[in-house]
């Protein structure tokens, strides 16, 4: 090749935009159930419905992002699209992805607490303190992400086989690294809480198998076993990859072949992280009394207009 130091990185991901495009389309259409069933009025919202409702608040960042990234990895994007990918959407991805490890965790907690300390109520337990610490979040996670949109970038003529990389300055790659570091410590940070809950949880079951009401506290560690095997499933793959690509990025690893299967793998892995925009509604039928009180509502309901006017049919066909 003319420029030896040039490698194909960025080439050849078509493929995985399919897979984005469908998990837009069912997530899309899960988000926008949950929020109609969110706000309907006379609905009370206890303490780990405020945790679902933030982060249904960020799957609504995603589905802005998605059709942004679909459209600049197909190859159709205009050059600003992909500059304003880079600058904006591709971060408003990863605000989602650390607003919904931190609040998959603090459900994980309520949820603990309900079952091993029953007749308690601990201060994150209440709704006015769920606001607050939600708010937090959001600030801190907005703090280290925002930057990553707001530092100058180089003016670069439009050539292909160019990433988001190569539009930073050094102050840009310097906090980029930064923050895939500090972002790596909250994955690892809030995963424990999450296997320490879960731990607590299986122990409580275990010393209330002859108890009369196991059934209830087996129907709570199902529950969290579905939190918990969706976000292993969902983030834990993307952070094995993310510390290796992001060095290729920085060109600490230098090796062509090894950066090109890296960047497969991230996006591969990416495409595991963002699917949580599907599994989320999910989560909110199973552990949220106001959301599942809606979704029966809202069925029960159409079932009872079908069959009120499939009765005077049956009547006249006897």
């Amino acid at each position: 090749m003319a420029n030896s130091s040039f490698c194909p990185v960025y080439r050849n991901g078509e493929l995985f935009s399919y897979f984005f495009y469908l998990v837009f389309l069912v997530g899309i259409i899960g988000t926008c159930f949950a929020t109609w069933a969110f706000i309907q009025k006379n609905t009370h919202h206890r303490c780990v419905s405020i945790y679902l409702i933030n982060l249904l608040t960020a799957d609504f960042l995603l589905t802005l992002a998605l059709p942004v990234k679909i459209i600049v990895d197909l190859g159709v994007a205009s050059w600003k699209l992909k500059i304003f990918h880079c600058q904006v959407t591709a971060c408003l991805m990863y605000i989602n992805m650390y607003l919904s490890i931190i609040f998959l965790a603090f459900v994980s907690i309520d949820r603990c607490l309900q079952l091993t300390h029953s007749y308690k109520v601990y201060r994150i337990q209440e709704p006015g303190f769920a606001k607050m610490i939600s708010t937090v979040v959001w600030l801190m996670v907005l703090l280290i992400m925002v930057p990553n949109m707001v530092i100058p970038i180089n003016h670069i003529e439009e050539k292909p086989g160019l990433g988001c990389m190569d539009f930073k300055k050094d102050l840009g790659k310097n906090w980029h690294l930064l923050t895939n570091f500090i972002c790596v410590a909250i994955f690892l940070n809030f995963s424990a809480i999450i296997l320490i809950s879960n731990c607590l949880v299986i122990r409580k079951l275990y010393r209330n198998k002859d108890n009369e009401n196991y059934p209830h506290v087996k129907k709570a560690l199902i529950n969290i076993l579905i939190v918990t095997l969706g976000y292993f499933v969902c983030f834990v793959p993307y952070h094995i990859v993310r510390i290796p690509y992001t060095l290729s990025q920085t060109q600490v690893i230098s090796d062509c072949p090894t950066r090109i299967s890296l960047y497969k793998a991230k996006e591969a892995t990416l495409l595991l992280a963002v699917s949580n925009l599907c599994f989320d509604p999910i989560l909110y039928y199973h552990l949220s009394k106001a959301f599942r009180s809606k979704v029966t509502e809202t069925f029960a309901s159409s079932k009872e207009a079908n069959a009120k006017r499939e009765k005077p049919g049956c009547e006249n066909d006897v």
